[in-house]
């Protein structure tokens, strides 16, 4: 059996969990869990130790432009089969998914503008108060 540095061994047939998150900037904790979740498969050497190939530089990157994005790793997992293997009903479910995520994101901005202007209420209402407390002193 030959080992990782040696000619046929594990480390020719693609890289290893340090060089992909340098590669992509994630780190390898959360490579482990995108693996958890189903975003992303290694092969596994046969002392157990992840491998990748260079099209898991790709996938960690669209993960991260889907998180990015707000999106959580389950709507992910619907996502990637949209992208890395696209059809015109893959890409139906895209635009399906993506509207969804949209309209959850504006339902979410519309909820924190509001909390922004209860805020700015209590604001003014507080310099209100300052101001009457300073001429009452005066």
């Amino acid at each position: 059996m030959s080992g990782a540095s040696e000619p046929g061994g594990w480390e020719e047939f693609g890289m290893r969990i340090g060089e992909l998150s340098a590669r992509t900037g994630a780190s390898r904790r959360s490579l482990r869990y995108y693996e958890e979740q189903g975003l992303l498969v290694s092969s596994r050497s046969p002392s157990g130790q992840r491998h990748y190939e260079d099209e898991h530089v790709q996938r960690v990157r669209l993960v991260q432009a889907f998180l990015a994005a707000g999106m959580s790793s389950g709507t992910i997992v619907e996502m990637v089969p949209c992208m890395t293997e696209p059809s015109e009903d893959r890409a139906r479910q895209a635009l399906e998914i993506m509207g969804r995520e949209r309209a959850r994101l504006s339902e979410a901005i519309d909820g924190l503008a509001a909390a922004r202007a209860a805020l700015d209420h209590l604001i003014e209402d507080n310099h209100a108060y300052l101001t009457r407390s300073a001429d009452d002193e005066a």
